[in-house]
Order: C-alpha cells, then sequence, then structure tokens
C-alpha cells in the first residue's frame, strides 16, 4: 500500500545537523510524529546524550530539537511499504532538501541506520551534493545495540551542534 509522509521536517536557521530516518513507522504515522514506537529508543538516546529530560509531547520534542540546533526529517517522502518494514520499501520518492539545507547552517547530516544510508544514496545524495554519517539504527528491531552502546556510537553528533 503507498503511503505518504503526513508531518514536514523539524528544523529552523539556527539548525547545525540534520538526523534522517528512513520513513516514519506505523506508528509514527498513526502520531503523527517521528519515533512514534514506544520501544524506539530515539527520545531516549538523545536525552541521554544531551543530559536533558526526556520530552514528552510531540511540541516538546520539537522545541527540544530546535533549542539543541538538531534537524530531523525522512529520507522518503512516499513509497510502497508492508506496515513499518525498511525491507519492504518500493517505489520510493525522495523528500526535496534543498531548503533546509539552503536556509539553515547544516553542518553534518546523519542517517538512523543502514536503511536510511541506503536510500539516501540512492534517491538524495545526488540531490543534495552532500555524503552523510551512518548510525546505528535506534530502532527496537536492532537488539545487538543496548542504549549504552547506541549513545558510545551517536555521540559523535554532539561535535557538529
Amino acid at each position: 500500500m503507498r503511503q505518504r509522509h503526513e508531518f514536514g521536517p523539524v528544523w529552523n536557521e539556527e539548525s547545525r545537523i540534520l538526523i534522517l530516518g528512513s520513513f516514519p513507522s506505523v506508528k509514527s504515522r498513526e502520531q503523527g510524529f517521528y519515533y512514534g514506537h514506544p520501544q524506539n529508543r530515539f527520545w531516549r538516546l538523545l536525552a541521554l546524550l544531551l543530559e536533558e529530560k526526556l520530552p514528552q509531547s510531540i511540541e516538546e520534542k520539537k522545541q527540544f530539537l530546535l533549542q539543541h540546533r538538531i534537524a530531523l526529517w525522512d529520507v522518503i517522502e512516499s513509497c510502497e511499504i508492508v506496515g513499518s518494514s525498511d525491507s519492504s520499501i518500493r517505489d520510493a520518492v525522495v523528500n526535496d532538501f534543498c531548503d533546509i539545507l539552503k536556509n539553515s547552517q547544516i553542518q553534518q547530516i546523519f542517517v538512523n541506520g543502514n536503511k536510511a544510508a541506503q536510500l539516501y544514496e540512492k534517491y538524495a545524495s545526488l540531490q543534495t551534493g552532500r555524503g552523510v554519517k551512518c548510525l546505528p539504527s535506534t530502532s527496537p528491531a536492532n537488539a545487538a545495540y543496548s542504549l549504552e552502546r547506541l549513545a558510545e556510537k551517536w555521540s559523535c553528533i554532539l561535535k557538529d551542534l
């Protein structure tokens, strides 16, 4: 079934890093915001790295990101997908990153997981002219990484903030 990304990016002119996922999960699509699955460790990980309390509401999450100069979006604008399975993504249409990259201070683009990296390379790298740094996925499907191990790998984002 064809799905569209129904919520926009979070960013402003002060944003210094851009974190890209692949495409919103079913739970994220239901909630209307990024990393909505309760087992996804994205928000817990950022709160740990930035030594902040865990944001709860969508508005708190947006403010949390902007306060720390983090932009957040996904590589894919629409695609055929089965449930939340990144491996099932077909017939993808990429988001247009020109506005965000031209009108912010993005120094580095990070991708959340290997599938996001593959999708970015396939669909977006020519458009942006920028490479990405691939970080381990915060998805609960990535059981090989504990929160502490994710924090070790993701701590590299701090130098660009």
